[in-house]
């Protein structure tokens, strides 16, 4: 497949099931606006760490404020949500496990979790923070999917095929382009890095029947209307492409 990208022939899931689409980054900007826009949709399993979600989850419980005591009840439409340190490999391994048995498939995932921090190259920095950089934006995105391969994917070939099965991964213009006295070399390299993974492992996940796609959008909501990421997301999710890096300028300065 060349890195361009290639064309799977693919159908979609039946109108009455409900899409599985793994989340993360679910409590950032992007995934609390996914998830706010496309939770009737999409079944989402929200992965989440640093911060708490803004949206019911089903771990919430709704309480009678006439009988407090009653017999609590789940919220209604709440989604499935997980917190944990993407970055360690033996949590990777349980979320996806944990997903698998209780969904059955994993049709989507949305790698948008991310982490930053700018700084110019010549003042003092903790290298654990260059280095945490790297997991998130990098490692840990590339990581997931594998792991969703080695676990479900490859033992599903036909069905990914017919499930329209992909991944899109969220990245950065920054990847792409320098923009100046922004202290942005680390983080600029690390969603370079992601750019270029999203082409391997396209070409990797060509023979499981699971497309790779990548998004690059400028800042957003300042340059990129949120909107636009989000419809991206689904675009892709609803194509039939792989290997293809999206590129969102919006309005440059």
């Amino acid at each position: 497949m060349p890195l361009g990208g290639g064309v799977a022939t693919v159908l979609s899931c039946g109108d009455n099931m409900k899409r599985v689409c793994v989340l993360t980054g679910a409590s950032g900007l992007l995934g609390n606006a996914f998830i706010r826009k496309f939770r009737e949709d999409y079944e989402i399993i929200a992965i989440h760490h640093r911060h708490a979600l803004a949206v019911p989850t089903q771990d919430d419980l709704s309480v009678d404020p006439i009988n407090p005591r009653a017999k609590q009840s789940p919220v209604q439409n709440a989604i499935f949500a997980l917190r944990a340190d993407i970055t360690k490999d033996e949590v990777v391994r349980n979320i996806v496990r944990s997903i698998i048995n209780r969904f059955g498939r994993i049709d989507i995932l949305v790698n948008a979790a991310a982490y930053r921090c700018w700084l110019p190259l010549l003042e003092a920095r903790d290298r654990s923070n260059i280095e945490f950089e790297f997991r998130v934006n990098t490692i840990a995105p590339i990581c997931l999917a594998v792991e969703i391969a080695h676990q479900f994917w490859r033992f599903c070939v036909n069905d990914n095929l017919l499930n329209n099965r992909n991944v899109v991964n969220v990245s950065s213009t920054a990847g792409l382009y320098v923009y100046p006295d922004l202290g942005q070399t680390w983080y600029s390299a690390s969603k370079a890095a992601l750019n270029i993974a999203g082409y391997h492992l396209a070409s990797e996940f060509w023979d499981l029947g699971v497309r790779v796609n990548t998004i690059a959008p400028n800042s957003f909501p300042s340059h990129v209307s949120t909107a636009e990421v989000l419809t991206k997301i689904v675009e892709f999710d609803r194509s039939s492409e792989t290997g293809q890096l999206a590129v969102l300028n919006g309005r440059v300065q």
